[in-house]
């Protein structure tokens, strides 16, 4: 992606949360006056709000669903009002919080035949991980190796997130995904925003 089409979704995810907080209403755009055709393309997309560094809400999918550019819509508004996690985000937060978006590249399923196995090869590669057993699932992008760098850490707090025992990563009947992202935020010196 270009320095122009990261500036311009940080800038909708903004005008979208802004918009939604003094309207109470959806901002909608028209394919054609986007920037580029490759917002149009379908991704995963995932938006995160932090203040002060601290998580204020992250919304995302993980399949190409939507085109670029409407996943940055939809996933800016659910994560500044519908994160479970946070009540609703104000006027005053907006004002301090930043934006930063991911966009996923495929999933590709990962086969080990050992847990050490899998262990050694987070520890080089630190993907971002989509974990399935039956119903429960859970992700964290690659952003999350900032805070849980060790492999069976990060493998355990996700487990945890899916609703699973923390060891259930050992169970080699568990589905594993990776995959990377371009993540890009306001404040990054190469974007100017």
């Amino acid at each position: 992606m270009t320095q122009i089409e990261h500036k311009y979704l940080l800038s909708l995810s903004r005008r979208v949360i802004k918009k939604y907080l003094s309207e109470r209403s959806v901002l909608t755009l028209e394919q054609e006056s986007l920037p580029s055709d490759f917002l149009r393309d379908k991704r995963g997309v995932f938006v995160t709000l932090t203040i002060n560094n601290e998580l204020r809400g992250c919304i995302g999918n993980l399949e190409p669903e939507k085109p670029i550019y409407q996943a940055v819509i939809d996933n800016s508004l659910a994560a500044a009002f519908y994160d479970p996690r946070f009540p609703p985000l104000t006027i005053l937060e907006l004002q301090k919080a930043k934006i930063e978006i991911s966009i996923l590249g495929p999933l590709k399923k990962l086969q080990f035949s050992a847990a050490g196995q899998l262990a050694n090869y987070l520890k080089q590669k630190k993907p971002g991980l989509l974990i399935k057993k039956n119903f429960n699932q859970a992700t964290f992008l690659p952003q999350v190796w900032l805070e849980l760098s060790e492999p069976e850490e990060f493998l355990q707090q996700l487990c945890l997130k899916a609703g699973l025992d923390r060891e259930s990563w050992k169970d080699l009947t568990l589905e594993i995904y990776e995959y990377e992202v371009e993540k890009f935020q306001e404040g990054d010196s190469k974007i100017g925003g």
